[in-house]
C-alpha cells in the first residue's frame, strides 16, 4: 500500500486513509455569531454525545474562527442538512460575510441564526473541549430543537485524510 501524507507531513497507510473516508457522516452548517454579524462554517464530524443532559460533539479544525468565538462566550447551532439542501455545499463551504444572504432564517432563543429548510437544528451551549491532533473536540449542550424533519444529507469521502 502506498503511504498517504497529511498535511504536518505524518505518513498515513494509503489503506488506512481509504477506510477512514467510509465513515458516513450528516453534512452541517454551524452557525454562530460574532458581535452583530453571522458566521459560519460547513461541518461534517457531529455526533451525539449523551442522553441527559443532551450534548453533541463537534470536531473543529484547530484554526477555525468558531474556536475564538467560544472563547467570548458564544453559543452556536448545528443545522443538520437535509439531502435536498445538497447546493448549499458550496455556499457554506467557503462562507462569506454573507452566506445566510437570501435564505430563510428563524432565531434560537440565543439568537444565532438556523435554517427554516433544514432538517433538524440544534440549539448548543459549550461545555468543554479538548484539542486532538489537528481539530478541537467541542462538547455542547442541546438546549433548544427543531427542524423540518426531512431526510438528512449524508456524506461519506474518497479519502479519510481530507475534506
Amino acid at each position: 500500500m502506498q503511504p498517504s501524507t497529511q498535511p504536518d507531513s505524518v505518513a498515513v497507510d494509503a489503506g488506512i486513509a481509504a477506510a477512514l473516508g467510509r465513515i458516513p457522516s450528516g453534512l452541517f452548517v454551524l452557525a454562530w455569531r460574532d458581535g452583530d454579524a453571522d458566521r459560519c462554517m460547513l461541518a461534517s464530524w457531529v455526533m451525539q454525545a449523551g442522553f441527559v443532559p443532551p450534548q453533541v460533539s463537534v470536531a473543529v479544525a484547530s484554526t477555525r474562527d468558531l474556536l475564538a468565538a467560544l472563547d467570548r462566550g458564544a453559543t452556536f447551532a448545528v443545522n443538520i442538512l437535509a439531502e435536498s439542501q445538497r447546493a448549499l455545499l458550496a455556499r457554506f463551504g467557503k462562507p462569506t460575510a454573507d452566506a445566510f444572504a437570501g435564505l430563510d432564517l428563524h432565531r434560537t432563543a440565543t439568537g444565532t441564526a438556523v435554517l427554516a429548510d433544514a432538517a433538524a437544528w440544534l440549539d448548543c451551549r459549550p461545555k468543554a473541549r479538548a484539542t486532538h491532533g489537528d481539530h478541537v473536540l467541542v462538547l455542547a449542550e442541546v438546549v433548544a430543537a427543531g427542524g423540518t424533519g426531512a431526510e438528512p444529507a449524508i456524506h461519506v469521502r474518497k479519502n479519510g485524510l481530507r475534506y
